[in-house]
């Protein structure tokens, strides 16, 4: 089943899921829910300041299990493509950690999508192991730990 913006609205945890209709994207969702957490980040971090940032991104993880779970039901496949919440809210982590310049926040989208798209293990085992909406959520939070160590290696082989 192909969600529509009817269904987007049917439900609150669909909204959320389907991170706020960029899931509804006929090509490449993924990436496209991943390009809406880049634009809403700043919007999100400057009026909430760090410490309510990150109580937001624990709130939205665990209550994107929970929205995950109950749309992909819904739709018929517990990882649907549509679903991007579990893009954007890892994505956002990972942005918090990332110099504020176009260069760094463009890298770590490119090493982000790879390693959602490439699923190198331990995300290849969350992805086929773990189920529900903890599965959806946990596979590209693995992928976001990969991002920070990636981004945290160039930024050491960067300094002088």
């Amino acid at each position: 089943m192909r969600p529509t913006v009817q269904f987007l609205f049917a439900h609150p945890a669909h909204f959320i899921a389907l991170g706020l209709g960029s899931g509804l994207s006929p090509k490449a969702p993924g990436t496209a829910g991943t390009l809406a957490a880049w634009a809403l980040f700043p919007l999100l971090l400057t009026p909430l300041g760090d410490t309510a940032f990150l109580v937001f991104l624990l709130t939205g993880f665990i209550f994107g299990i929970v929205a995950a779970d109950r749309t992909g039901q819904a739709l018929g496949v517990s990882d649907h493509g549509a679903i991007v919440w579990d893009e954007m809210v890892p994505f956002w982590l990972v942005l918090y950690f990332t110099p504020d310049t176009l260069l760094w926040q463009a890298t770590a989208f490119g090493l982000f999508r790879f390693f959602d798209i490439v699923k190198p293990q331990p995300i290849k085992w969350a992805d086929s192991k773990v189920k529900g909406g903890l599965g959806v959520m946990l596979d590209d939070l693995i992928a976001a730990g990969y991002t920070l160590l990636v981004l945290a290696i160039i930024a050491r082989l960067l300094a002088p």
